[in-house]
């Protein structure tokens, strides 16, 4: 299996397990990066779910339950929610495929993630502690929806940007940071601009995390100026 078709099965167990979850007892569905993977935030009286490298861990009731992923239907089980229910995390929901089929997660697929998600978190962290022209930040989440960690920036008091970071998908199969402004401008340096929905750089292309840094503070600072 590649590592494409990796990501597709662990984006069905995050959205139709651990998302639903989430949702059942909360109306909300963001997720988080974590070690080895991704987890929901702790919620309702201190539940919380987590996938680790090629294990399901839930803690419920001051105890937890751990077992290796086999299929989506005994992941649903496990959790305690019904994969028949009606479900969407967006229009780009990951199809629910066959609940009883071998999930074709692999455990260091998910680990790779889940340190790619934890890298963006701190970048965008230091973004928005550091840069002058954001003036405001959205919480950053672990959206399900497109599987990215990604949150919006205020840049200058008014214009909003997403900022994030991607495991991959239709448009760019390798993982890369973005930035996208919600509005049609893209000020400044058009060699920045390299993608419809703004910019991207791909993570073998990242400079560890001053790199990453420079450069959604490049996007920023162009926007700013726009």
């Amino acid at each position: 299996m590649t590592d494409a078709a990796a990501r597709k099965e662990l984006h069905r167990l995050a959205a139709h397990v651990l998302a639903r979850r989430r949702y059942a007892v909360t109306g909300r569905f963001g997720l988080r990066p974590a070690a080895g993977g991704l987890a929901t935030p702790t919620f309702g009286d201190g539940e919380a779910i987590r996938v680790t490298g090629g294990v399901l861990v839930v803690e419920r009731d001051g105890d937890a339950r751990a077992e290796p992923l086999t299929t989506l239907a005994r992941a649903a089980e496990l959790v305690g929610v019904d994969l028949a229910e009606d479900f969407s995390v967006g229009k780009e929901s990951p199809p629910l495929g066959e609940p009883e089929a071998q999930l074709g997660v692999d455990a260091e697929v998910t680990r790779e993630l889940g340190a790619w998600w934890g890298f963006g978190a701190e970048v965008i962290d230091e973004l928005v502690a550091t840069a002058p022209a954001v003036t405001g930040a959205g919480v950053a989440q672990l959206w399900p929806e497109h599987f990215d960690h990604a949150c919006t920036v205020v840049v200058g008091g008014k214009v909003q940007v997403n900022v994030g970071a991607s495991p991959g998908d239709a448009f760019e199969p390798a993982p890369y940071l973005f930035l996208g402004p919600w509005g049609p401008e893209r000020p400044g340096d058009s060699g920045y601009w390299n993608a419809p929905f703004g910019a991207v750089v791909r993570r073998d292309d990242v400079d560890g995390p001053a790199g990453a840094l420079a450069f959604l503070r490049t996007g920023i600072d162009l926007v700013a100026s726009g």
